[in-house]
């Protein structure tokens, strides 16, 4: 009974991790997703005239960071 209580007790474990590996991808592309947003709007604010480089070259920075990170996946979704 004790073995299966303890293979029990790593399948749950197991599929936790796995569920809390999938919750960081999920919050991993959706910040992708916000920095990729926040790049363009510098840019189109550059491009208008309201915007700087400086804002636009922070943006994209940040983005860069973001992708070394965790890597571009969130660019094909």
């Amino acid at each position: 009974m004790a073995g299966f209580l303890d293979r029990a007790k790593q399948q749950a474990q197991d599929a936790l991790a796995q569920g809390k590996q999938k919750v960081d991808e999920v919050q991993a592309q959706r910040a992708g997703g916000e920095l990729l947003k926040k790049l363009g709007a510098a840019y189109y604010a550059e491009k208008r005239g309201s915007g700087t480089a400086d804002a636009t070259e922070q943006a994209l920075s940040a983005l860069e960071a973001h992708i070394a990170t965790h890597g571009d996946g969130f660019l094909r979704s």
